[in-house]
């Protein structure tokens, strides 16, 4: 019976879950949702997501099939690290990184992913790959919203308004920035966590196993 791989897609799913999960929590429960909190969290997330995508490109991505691993590893690097400089952390500069990573990592992913289950309908596609495809689809569909939905939020936005017994309040746009960053996170997490722990399937039409690998012959009669 062919060996089980220590680190598994699952692994992945519950890894990027886990911190997406961290960083929707940091920005929930700050009260201060400033660029430069905004993007302190957001470095990382980026900087552990990019770690996380480069054990996955090593540990199970069959090859052929490492290059989205790498490409959303090498986005997340450079996204993360000009994030993680105080000087920078501005609004500008909020949107343009958070903007950049969700479109760029969110195509990446949506391409694979619609490559992906393409190919398992015809059983070309590793196993691994093929029970990735739907996940990889929705979380790439989420990145590209998370960049529409920044985009049509106003830079210089600001709205006053007053709560009664409370005081006078401003509402402005990289408070609703940070807000949508961390509603994605949030959303992220728990479609992860959900597919890090549903039952697998065994098999494909490829003839697979889930560490897209061909199983033995004769299993069953060692």
């Amino acid at each position: 019976m062919p060996a089980t791989r220590t680190f598994q897609l699952r692994h992945v799913q519950l890894a990027r879950a886990a911190f997406a999960a961290v960083a929707a929590l940091m920005i929930t429960f700050s009260a201060n949702h400033s660029a430069f909190v905004g993007l302190a969290v957001f470095s990382g997330f980026a900087l552990v997501t990019a770690l996380i995508h480069m054990l996955a490109a090593w540990l199970v991505a069959p090859s052929g099939w490492r290059w989205p691993y790498v490409l959303l590893a090498a986005i997340a690097i450079v996204t993360g690290m000009a994030s993680s400089i105080p000087a920078w952390r501005t609004t500008p500069m909020f949107f343009v990184v958070v903007i950049a990573w969700g479109a760029l990592g969110g195509l990446v992913e949506l391409i694979a992913g619609i490559r992906a289950r393409r190919q398992a309908r015809t059983g070309t596609a590793p196993a691994v790959i093929a029970d990735g495809a739907r996940d990889a689809i929705l979380i790439g569909s989420l990145g590209l919203a998370l960049a529409v939905g920044l985009l049509c939020v106003p830079t210089t936005y600001a709205l006053n308004y007053s709560i009664a017994e409370a005081g006078s309040f401003t509402l402005t746009g990289i408070t609703l920035a940070v807000g949508i960053f961390g509603a994605y996170a949030a959303i992220v997490a728990v479609f992860l966590g959900i597919a890090g722990l549903s039952p697998r399937a065994r098999a494909t039409g490829a003839g697979t196993d889930t560490a897209g690998r061909a199983p033995a012959e004769n299993e069953g009669s060692a």
